[in-house]
Order: C-alpha cells, then structure tokens, then sequence
C-alpha cells in the first residue's frame, strides 16, 4: 500500500515539476507558487488514497464476518434438532400383530423436520449425542413390548406382562450417538399391543443434547 501511494506521489510530483520548469510566458504565477501547488495536490493525492484503500480494506473486512456470521447462523439452525410426538388414537389399540412393527406417531407436537410422522422414523441430520425417550399404554389383558430401534437394532426396551384387566403405563429412554442418516424408531413387539386416547399416554421424543 505504503509503494502504490509512493509511486502514485512521485509521478505528481514529476508532472508538477514539468510544468514548473516549462512555465507560460504570459503567467505571472511565481515559480514558487507553482511548486507549492504541486505539493498540495500531491499530498491531498496521497490522503485520499490512503483514506480509499483504509476504507476498503474496512469493507472487506466487513463482508468477511458477515459471511462468518452467516455461516454460524446456519451452522447454529443446522443444530436445533427436536420432535415430540404421541400415538394420540383416540382410545383405539395398536396391535397384536406377528411380527415386530414400526409404530407411526402421527399427533406431532413439535418438529424441526428430522422426525416423519408418516413412517415414526427419525434421521439424524448431523453428527451427534441425542436424548430419546418414550413411554406405552396399554390394558393389561394383554402385553405390551416396546422396543427403542437404531437402526433396525434394539437400543433398549420395556415389557408388560398380561396382569389381568387394568390400565398400565411403561416408559423408557437412552442417550444415543449417532451419525448423519442414522435412524431411530420406536418398535412394537409382535403379540402385543399398545393403547392411546386423548390423553396421549404413548409418545415418542427425542432431541440433539451437542453435535460432535
């Protein structure tokens, strides 16, 4: 910067000097006067050069941590990573079936668009240490078996046993590290059953606790 404003002064001053020593014969102007112009001009030059290329160098800077800025801000959004969601069947049963189901948690109360309330699976979409926990319904003429699924592998589970005719709750959660496109789902076992209604006892939830 300190070389361009040298160059850009001395050829001022060079252009300055020709006039002086080829002056108008008709100008009265002293010599002296004619240098002391030239001086002006070459340092009012010299000043505003410096004052542009500052203010430049201001405004790329600038645009720098705008970028920066914008980047943590997706970065940040890219982190916010929560669903909660219940069966919500408004006093309808899941179930038994003969083989192991995925159960859909259709009645979303929040969702930051990772959860798919159409197939109850959730999709990683960064790397990271969730938190997922859920909880099951049923009547206990009949058993219920969860199973909290990574994907397509049993994380952890809660099962209860036929105990006559009375309304029964089990819940369950795990912390799980997960990778980007891991999937997690919620499980019912085959022979059992699960039970919802406008209480919304069975739900599914799970959210990122810190990205890796």
């Amino acid at each position: 910067m300190k070389t361009l404003v040298a160059v850009l002064g001395l050829s001022l001053f060079y252009l300055c000097m020709a006039e002086v020593q080829q002056p108008d014969q008709d100008s009265k102007t002293p010599v002296t006067a004619s240098l002391c112009t030239c001086a002006c001009d070459t340092t009012d030059t010299q000043f505003n050069l410096q004052l542009f290329l500052a203010l430049r160098k201001m405004e790329i800077r600038l645009e720098k941590t705008e970028k920066q800025l914008e980047d943590m801000k997706k970065e940040v959004q890219g982190q916010r990573v929560a669903f909660g969601a219940s069966l919500g069947s408004l006093g309808g049963t899941t179930g038994p079936f003969n083989t192991d189901i995925t159960l859909t948690y259709k009645n979303v109360y929040a969702n930051t668009g990772a959860y798919n309330p159409a197939t109850g699976i959730f999709t990683a979409p960064v790397k990271g240490v969730y938190y997922f926990s859920f909880s099951g319904h049923n009547f206990s003429s009949k058993p219920m078996g969860l199973r909290l699924m990574k994907n397509a592998v049993q994380m952890v589970t809660v099962y209860n046993h036929p105990a006559g005719n009375r309304h029964e709750t089990a819940t369950n959660g795990m912390t799980l590290q997960l990778e980007v496109g891991d999937q997690v789902c919620m499980w019912l076992r085959a022979g059992t059953w699960i039970v919802d209604n406008d209480n919304n006892h069975s739900t599914f939830i799970g959210y990122l606790l810190f990205p890796l």
